[in-house]
């Protein structure tokens, strides 16, 4: 008791399930919103640039609504030291602006339930990239393993009706490529909270990566109007997913090791499956969906799941 009483709020057993499950369902929330903010706004249609500035706007609100709660929290104006100016700029456009371009680009092809399972493939790009860049987090049989049934549930999940592969770049390849962008923006995070405070930098990326998208959009013709007050609740809905998650997300890896906290990974692609049944009407009872989902969370959880050695406690 007196170990969990000295472990700092975001280590504590119970508020670390609460917070991994609230990131985790945000998260697997925003595919469907997106799509359904793409019908209100009258988007779904649109051009590329057109939903980068929907994209970049609501990362930008995101960023400030961060911004805000930082300065209020430390009673101070919050603005990244020259030292972390670079690394927090070069997370803003690999988690922010490059993920996003691609992912907001997918959805126009994919479905709720086929997205939310593809992205999850980011949790083993994770692992690979840890492999390479972390002296201390290398692949062994375990995580080969998990990557393989989480490949294996990716590969189901391109199977249409009947036996034949479909794999069409516009779409399953811009996802992965977003998800390969948020394994990479998990390790750069990683690298700039050591010596940062991760609410800042979760809001100045977002903010900066959301100032860059929006840019991008505008200068390639694209505008958005604001047809209603249900777009825009929507719109600040997708901003406050964005600020909480990542904000939790970023406190919880500071705090823990990254294997300790990733294995709740497991539940990004099962809220994103329900959710886009019940927001969106999609079929997600059917053998190959039920299948990947799966395939894809014992996959995460096998990388993931093992005993934390002192020497991991104490990272």
């Amino acid at each position: 008791m007196n170990d969990n009483k000295d472990k700092n709020f975001f280590q504590r057993p119970i508020p670390l399930l609460i917070c991994a499950v609230i990131a985790t369902a945000l998260w697997g929330s925003a595919i469907p919103a997106i799509k359904i903010g793409y019908d209100m706004f009258g988007i779904a249609d649109s051009s590329a640039p057109v939903k980068f500035v929907f994209a970049g706007t609501r990362f930008v609100l995101a960023g400030i609504i961060v911004i805000i709660f930082d300065c209020i929290s430390k009673k101070r104006i919050v603005v990244p030291k020259k030292d972390e100016i670079k690394g927090i700029f070069v997370l803003g456009m690999v988690q922010t602006t490059v993920e996003y371009i691609f992912f907001y680009l997918s959805l126009i092809y994919l479905s709720g339930v086929k997205g939310s399972i593809l992205n999850s493939i980011g949790n083993f790009f994770a692992v690979i990239l840890a492999h390479f860049i972390f002296v201390n987090d290398r692949i062994n049989f375990r995580k080969f393993i998990g990557c393989l049934l989480g490949f294996g549930g990716v590969v189901l999940c391109c199977f249409e009706e009947g036996l034949d592969l479909s794999f069409k770049f516009r779409g399953d390849g811009f996802i992965l490529i977003a998800a390969f962008c948020f394994a990479l923006g998990s390790v750069i995070t990683k690298i700039v909270t050591r010596k940062s405070d991760s609410v800042t930098v979760t809001g100045w990326q977002l903010t900066i990566g959301g100032i860059v998208l929006t840019a991008i959009g505008l200068i390639f013709g694209g505008r958005i109007s604001f047809p209603s007050i249900q777009a825009v609740i929507m719109l600040i809905y997708l901003a406050v997913i964005s600020s909480c998650a990542f904000t939790i997300w970023a406190q919880l890896l500071k705090y823990n090791p990254v294997g300790k906290i990733s294995v709740y990974c497991f539940l990004n692609p099962c809220f994103g499956v329900i959710l886009s049944g019940v927001m969106l009407g999609e079929n997600i009872f059917n053998i190959r969906t039920i299948a990947s989902l799966v395939l894809v969370c014992i996959g995460i959880y096998v990388v993931n799941a093992k005993k934390q050695t002192a020497s991991e406690l104490n990272n």
